[in-house]
């Protein structure tokens, strides 16, 4: 199914104005949902009451309100909701272009794509090339359904990519989780970088991950669907080695004994560079004593000849003397 644009704006920086369609980059597909049921089975319906009158009331009864005062409200009718909407600008102003890693993934929020409108193709690939060139990305405002937003605009593997922000009092500090300081000795630095280069990875591959969690859900639910009964199994920690070790550095040297290694060929434990070498050394062999006169065979006939004689000498006077 073709992507749906959500949004047509104009991303300007100086007096270059580029038409772009703003398009969502992620969906949500994560846990499996379930739905509440009467104990006959049958779904339930949420209902709204209003408090003062303890009544049900209708969607179509309700109305949006801001709360200025502890229970005192202003109400907003549609057309004033709409009116507010529509005062939000149809453009993302560039305001800066910052080095592409000065922006703190923490600050991430919704991420966007955005593609060139009609007559956008041009400006849109030479902004792209140009952000790519210098490691770059832009830092722009955008105002959008009420709400005005802080937003990274990037280059990604095949087109621009728009990031809101949060804005700071939006993150929380660190500072406020008193995190104790500790002296790291040398040795322990050391294990930990060999541990870090052990399970060293060139990057990050999504396709790599898969939910396992909502796998095992999913299979729980079609045996439950198939009317059998689902039995919850305790995990036992593994005996043998499974004691707490206390000690940070034997920690650290208990990991690397149990991390990955690189995998041996069945035939030699030597590295491929080694083996070349060898192998050559080998073939050299082979073919020298191919290649060398039997200059070895000779003497082992001239050995076997003059062998017999000696035995023909010594067996004539034993013959002479039985005469």
């Amino acid at each position: 199914m073709a992507a749906r644009s959500i949004a047509s704006l104009s991303l300007t920086f100086g007096l270059v104005s580029i038409p772009v369609k703003v398009f969502s980059a992620t969906e949500s597909r994560s846990g499996v949902s379930f739905n509440l049921l009467h104990e006959c089975g049958s779904r339930v319906r949420q209902q709204y009451f209003c408090i003062r009158e303890n009544v049900p009331v209708d969607r179509s009864e309700l109305k949006k309100g801001y709360e200025f005062e502890k229970d005192r409200y202003v109400m907003f009718e549609p057309d004033e909701l709409k009116a507010l909407e529509e005062t939000a600008q149809h453009t993302i102003d560039i305001i800066s272009f910052i080095p592409l890693e000065s922006v703190d993934p923490i600050y991430y929020d919704k991420a966007y794509y955005l593609a060139p409108d009609k007559r956008g193709g041009k400006p849109y690939q030479l902004l792209l090339e140009a952000m790519r060139e210098s490691r770059r990305c832009a830092l722009a405002r955008w105002v959008w359904k009420g709400k005005q937003y802080v937003v990274q605009v990037r280059a990604g593997t095949d087109g621009l990519i728009l990031q809101q922000l949060l804005y700071a009092d939006e993150v929380r500090s660190m500072a406020d989780l008193d995190i104790d300081s500790a002296e790291i000795r040398k040795p322990e630095l050391q294990l930990a970088l060999q541990l870090i280069d052990q399970i060293a990875a060139d990057g990050y591959d999504p396709q790599e991950f898969k939910d396992e969690e909502k796998q095992r859900v999913l299979e729980a639910i079609d045996e439950k669907i198939s009317g059998k009964e689902i039995v919850v199994t305790e995990e036992h920690a593994p005996q043998g080695g499974g004691g707490q070790i206390i000690d940070l550095t034997e920690a650290l040297r208990a990991s690397l004994s149990k991390g990955k290694r690189t995998p041996k060929t069945p035939a030699s434990d030597e590295r491929p560079e080694t083996r070349a070498p060898a192998a050559a050394k080998a073939n050299a062999r082979k073919t020298a004593a191919s290649n060398s006169p039997p200059a070895r065979k000779a003497p082992r006939r001239a050995a076997a000849s003059s062998s017999s004689r000696s035995a023909t000498a010594e067996a004539a006077p034993r013959a002479r003397a039985r005469k």
